[in-house]
């Protein structure tokens, strides 16, 4: 007879579960041996005063993961399961030192991150409005596994919206969209060659750096001049795939020239497996001019692949990035990836385009525009007073961060450390070096200082305690 003691105490498990427990634990400790019949449900019932729901249920869970076997008319019997190899029970899970994480709390923090938008003027009810008509429109489609490249009208309007805005050439057959820049390049490595040799600005984007570096793939990097990537670099690595960022070069804020566009255009158009990664990461933030064409719009050799993302533009938090893949590789893209499943949302695909087509997404970019110049002016107005002639500015004319060149006798990781201690989220310009044997600049600090998260009157308070981590109590 199976004994199992019942909590019926007020907020004990349920008592189906209880059974279960007891049962299964009985099974593995080998109390209740393979091909041993269960009582009836009647009889446990009534052994344990409750009701013959709760044994059946207890019974069938046991059927349905099988620990037990029926025989009609029979009843219920305990199933040949193999034991543990391993001795020892495992406990409570606990994870390892170095495995635990501490969710950190930025409340109070005072933050120039380059990754962070600014929230508190997202249009959230104008774009839960594009969602709840996005529902009402597309019911079939939430419905369903949509395309691998994503839905088709929402690469419609994408195709038509980047040719208005960036002058980007393409059809919507032609758009992948994805969850992520990273997911992209991760899908874009494998339509080139295995043996493609890569090259990065330096310094340059880290996270895709790393990405490329884990696939096994190698991976240079290039200095940059006054315009962006230096071309006589280029033709000393002969790469085979170039990543930039021409309209505001990731982190230095470089906006490359035409000259160099067509420089690199030509390179490219030369070599028969080369191609150039365009990734225009925020392109729609430029000020005192109008923003300038992508570098994909000067292409007559389709060998430019451009990669673009509404995570500056709205959240992050949405994940819509989308790249405009050259014909010969989209035909490499259908046969490698037709059974892939598309990573972004259906539903903030379609909220997207509601947002885009109703011209509520434009009206967002004027107003943010306007917003991030008014932050970025005051900003370095503040920076000049705080610092009075040991900072110098780079790269401030387009997107949502620019670096700040200190005089300082305090090394970067110093700053950051002090910065750390005041409730100062900031970055330094050795985050970015992606070969880190590089020479460093005495007697300067770089940091790469973002306006879009921190507040307009918050920006004299964060400058004073930056120029704390920086130089304060420094005998000038």
């Amino acid at each position: 007879m199976i004994t199992i003691p019942i909590d019926r105490s007020k907020g004990a498990e349920y008592i189906y579960h209880q059974i279960y427990q007891r049962i299964k634990e009985e099974i593995f400790s080998r109390n209740l041996l393979p091909g041993k019949k269960l009582p009836s449900k009647r009889e446990l019932a009534e052994t344990l005063n409750v009701s013959i729901n709760s044994v059946n249920a207890a019974y069938q869970q046991l059927l349905a993961e099988g620990y037990l076997y029926s025989r009609e008319r029979k009843g219920f019997f305990v199933e040949q399961i193999e034991t543990f190899h391993a001795s020892r029970h495992p406990g409570p899970l606990q994870l390892e030192k170095e495995l635990v994480e501490e969710p950190e709390s930025k409340d109070g923090w005072i933050s120039f991150s380059h990754m962070s938008v600014d929230t508190a003027h997202f249009p959230f009810k104008t774009w839960l409005r594009c969602e709840q008509k996005a529902v009402s429109s597309h019911v079939d489609e939430l419905g369903e596994m949509t395309h691998p490249q994503g839905v088709y009208e929402v690469r419609q309007t994408i195709a038509r919206f980047i040719a208005l805005t960036r002058g980007v050439k393409c059809l919507p057959e032609q758009i992948v969209i994805s969850a992520g820049t990273q997911s992209l390049i991760h899908t874009l490595q494998d339509l080139l060659p295995a043996s493609a040799v890569y090259a990065m600005e330096e310094p340059g984007y880290s996270r895709i750096y790393r990405l490329l570096k884990n696939e096994g793939k190698e991976v240079a990097t290039i200095q940059l001049d006054h315009k962006g990537m230096r071309i006589s670099e280029i033709h000393r690595l002969n790469p085979d795939v170039l990543f930039v960022t021409p309209s505001h070069q990731f982190p230095t804020g470089i906006i490359m020239p035409v000259s160099r566009r067509i420089q690199l255009l030509n390179w490219v158009s030369d070599g028969a497996n080369r191609y150039i990664v365009e990734d225009d990461y925020d392109s729609e933030f430029k000020y005192g001019s109008d923003t300038i064409p992508a570098l994909q719009s000067l292409d007559r050799s389709e060998k430019v692949i451009y990669i673009g993302t509404f995570s500056k533009s709205l959240l992050p938090g949405l994940r819509i990035s989308y790249m405009v893949l050259p014909q010969k590789l989209l035909k490499r893209y259908r046969k490698r990836h037709h059974f892939s499943i598309q990573s972004s949302s259906v539903l903030t695909q379609l909220a997207l385009q509601e947002l885009i087509e109703s011209g509520e997404y434009q009206k967002h970019i004027k107003k943010m525009n306007q917003i991030y110049e008014k932050k970025r002016t005051r900003l370095i107005g503040s920076l000049v007073k705080h610092f009075n002639g040991r900072v110098k500015i780079k790269g401030e004319s387009a997107g949502l961060h620019f670096v700040a060149d200190f005089e300082t006798d305090r090394s970067e990781e110093e700053v950051l450390l002090r910065a750390k201690e005041r409730r100062v989220e900031v970055y330094g310009m050795s985050r970015f070096t992606l070969k880190k044997e590089q020479t460093k600049h005495e007697g300067t600090v770089s940091l790469v200082l973002g306006f879009a998260k921190i507040a307009a009157d918050q920006i004299d308070e964060g400058t004073a305690k930056l120029y704390e981590a920086v130089c304060g109590d420094e005998k000038l």
